[in-house]
């Protein structure tokens, strides 16, 4: 069945598979661990962009791929901002982890809500949810690589932080869409 899948739901597939090798690099006791654990989240997010690429251009989008993608990404951003805070053991990493992985639940459940009620285009994915996806990989990329507060690893971190605003925006962009149908139920 993996290898009669379309080529793009085979690339999400991949991305979910690896996140366990991805988590066992992370806590491996090696000095290339922290470069290779980087190597295998940017690998990951590459095939996010690949994917939706690949199905579009091969017009092969699918149920299947439409549900798992975004799971994917959010296992996969999820995974490492948990890492990244065990290891900073810090509000410094927690707070912004804590504001993007909540919008996330925020957000899944609306549009799960709206896709019930039929207005599941109002909260389709936008220019800004790219470019605060972009930021968020770059950044943990950066994290996962470098060492825990080395000079560079503050790049990483000031780059989080801007992920989490472009999260937060986002969100009030998608509740806002979103409250002329929720109002009158209040």
């Amino acid at each position: 069945m993996l290898f009669s899948m379309k080529l793009p739901n085979l690339l999400t597939v991949l991305r979910i598979l690896l996140i366990p090798v991805f988590v066992v690099i992370f806590y491996a006791p090696s000095q290339s661990a922290s470069w290779v654990a980087a190597a295998v989240f940017g690998l990951a997010a590459l095939t996010d962009w690949l994917d939706g690429y690949l199905a579009r251009r091969l017009n092969q989008n699918s149920h299947f791929g439409a549900f798992l993608d975004p799971v994917a990404d959010k296992l996969m951003v999820a995974v490492a901002l948990i890492l990244l805070v065990e290891a900073y053991a810090s509000p410094l990493l927690t707070v912004p982890a804590a504001i993007i992985i909540g919008r996330e639940i925020v957000i899944s459940a609306l549009r799960e809500w709206m896709a019930e009620i039929g207005e599941r285009a109002k909260v389709a994915v936008s220019m800004l949810g790219k470019i605060k996806t972009t930021l968020q990989m770059i950044a943990i990329l950066v994290l996962i690589a470098l060492p825990v507060y080395s000079p560079l690893a503050w790049v990483g971190i000031v780059t989080l932080y801007g992920a989490a605003l472009l999260t937060l925006w986002s969100m009030f962009v998608y509740l806002k869409a979103a409250w002329p149908l929720m109002r009158d139920d209040i």
